[in-house]
């Protein structure tokens, strides 16, 4: 993933949350723009919040992204 790419999806206005798919299966959600640091060849998350403080970091390598997800955009279950 191109890290202008993932600045665009962090920053749009209105911001719309996210989920970040990356190699592996693992799964991370974006649900405020401030929980992502984008860099040239990485990104820094806040992950976990306790009490409203941030518990701990994740770096990972925008190698490493498959895709982005839009949570917005997941059909809602029909009754």
């Amino acid at each position: 993933m191109r890290p202008e790419d993932l600045w665009e999806f962090t920053r749009r206005q209105p911001f719309e949350p996210y989920r970040i798919h990356l190699t592996g299966g693992k799964t991370y959600d974006i649900v405020h723009p401030d929980q992502v640091i984008v860099f040239r060849s990485r990104i820094i998350m806040v992950v976990g919040y306790e009490n409203g403080v941030p518990e701990h970091s994740e770096h990972v390598a925008l190698n490493h992204i498959v895709r982005i997800q839009e949570l917005q955009a997941e059909a809602a279950p029909t009754r």
